[in-house]
């Protein structure tokens, strides 16, 4: 996790911005009246969200989306307090609250909740209610999450970071109807052998979907609808689980005794350009920021 944590006074109360690692903003605001954060150009706002009651609500801004013009304004959402509630973070909503409010915003990128475009406008009218098996759960955890974040140890911080995306991802496509890593809730013993079969393989170069279609005796078309039912793909799954040993090994153990182009090549990336342009996509930063800003806040901090 950085330590780039601001405080801003702002008309009517007061506005904390946390910069935790992965692209994961966490901002809490009181300011009167609410106003949720934005990027990019002002523009008109998507929908109204509606609440009566004083208290504390929970918000995931989804980054990275196009902001395509809205043919047919949603209708208002009605939130009660500890509601969490995704939105666009290119058209936020505008937030019809009471004074006496507290709001708890996570900013992610699109591509850290494993999202398409099209997903984002189904999950932004549909809040998660406190009172859900999810909300029951979550709720209370972003909360705590959002106040601690700034005051946490450097490794604890990076891994809290790491499961909140990982707990937002899995908010926003059980919104969508499918498991968040877009593999099976009880793979089959098939899909569980392939999966174990691309973490054992995931260093080598060739692996494909070819490779792993003859591996299991199965054909590249069946291995393909395999994923698309869970709404993943095979090159996705793979993608995703080489970004993720990458960051670790940029983050623990072999720091400063490899390359940044060393360690995507030992992961199976062959581009250091293509490694560093879905890296960023995947986590906000470049591999070298990721390095030097977790390398940082590793070491010791001065008397």
């Amino acid at each position: 996790m950085t330590s780039d944590i601001s405080t801003i006074g702002v008309e009517g109360g007061e506005r904390r911005v946390c910069r935790m690692l992965m692209g994961l903003d966490i901002v809490v605001s009181d300011e009167t009246p609410a106003r949720l954060p934005g990027e990019g150009l002002p523009r008109p706002a998507a929908h109204r969200l509606v609440a009566r009651d004083s208290g504390e609500y929970l918000f995931v801004g989804v980054r990275g989306c196009y902001a395509a013009p809205v043919v047919r304004r949603p209708p208002d959402v009605l939130l009660a307090p500890g509601d969490i509630c995704f939105y666009d973070a290119r058209r936020p909503p505008t937030p019809d609250f009471p004074e006496q409010v507290r709001l708890k915003v996570f900013l992610v990128p699109r591509e850290s909740l494993g999202l398409e475009e099209c997903d984002v406008l189904q999950v932004v009218t549909a809040p998660v209610t406190r009172a859900s098996r999810l909300g029951t759960l979550l709720s209370p955890f972003l909360s705590e999450l959002a106040d601690t974040a700034a005051s946490s140890r450097p490794q604890v911080g990076e891994m809290l970071a790491w499961n909140a995306v990982n707990l937002l991802a899995t908010l926003a496509t059980e919104q969508l109807g499918r498991d968040a890593t877009g593999t099976p809730a009880a793979p089959s013993p098939l899909v569980s052998r392939i999966l174990r079969h691309i973490d054992l393989h995931l260093a080598d170069a060739d692996l494909s979907p070819e490779a792993i279609a003859v591996a299991h005796h199965i054909s590249v078309r069946y291995l393909h609808k395999l994923f698309q039912d869970e709404g993943t793909t095979v090159g996705r799954w793979i993608q995703r689980r080489r970004l993720e040993e990458c960051r670790r090994d940029l983050l623990f153990g072999i720091r400063g005794r490899r390359t940044i182009a060393a360690v995507a090549g030992r992961w199976g990336f062959m581009s250091a350009t293509h490694f560093s342009r879905v890296f960023r996509a995947a986590y906000g930063m470049s591999p070298s920021e990721w390095r030097d800003t977790a390398g940082r806040e590793a070491r010791p901090r001065g008397r």
